[in-house]
């Protein structure tokens, strides 16, 4: 294993580790009822797209109070492909698990950034999930085009397996 990932592999899994109950609270809980959703309100934009361009299960799993996390790396383009310029404000992933529970992840700007997007342009990106179950991600980004109309683009759902587990 190269000095770089053992590296990587040290600092990701000795946060995850330090910080546990923090990963839990914010990013393991369902929206209380009556919360407005991110896409309330707004239109899925003709022509902005968002695909899924790679996804790497780190291989080197961590444990924290017993439990095996795995973390899955995905690679992300948002491509505009309409008549209009598009900034975008947040993101929200819902996670299907496969112990039958769910997991929402929503948010303001993605991966800090809030990227305008001009016709003919895409912003790509790269982040990551840090799980112990296996799941079907699908996710949404919203924002206002140049108008101020809210919009949101969805994406197709992918697929993260943790290796050995039998869904």
């Amino acid at each position: 294993m190269s000095k770089r990932i053992q590296s990587f592999s040290y600092l990701f899994f000795n946060f995850f580790e330090k910080n546990w109950s923090f990963y839990q609270q914010r990013y393991y809980s369902i929206p209380k009822p009556g919360s407005k959703s991110v896409n309330e309100n707004s239109k899925e934009l003709d022509g902005l797209q968002a695909s899924l361009d790679k996804l790497v299960h780190h291989k080197e799993k961590s444990t924290v109070k017993g439990i095996n996390l795995h973390a899955f790396i995905y690679f992300i383009t948002i491509s505009n492909l309409s008549d209009r310029e598009v900034t975008l404000l947040g993101r929200k992933w819902i996670l299907a698990n496969s112990d039958g529970t769910t997991t929402v992840v929503e948010g303001e700007k993605i991966v800090g950034e809030t990227p305008t997007i001009d016709p003919g342009d895409s912003f790509s990106y790269n982040s990551y999930h840090v799980t112990h179950l296996s799941a079907k991600a699908s996710g949404s980004f919203h924002g206002i085009d140049e108008f101020g109309s809210k919009i949101h683009v969805r994406m197709d759902p992918f697929q993260l397996e943790v290796p050995g587990e039998h869904v």
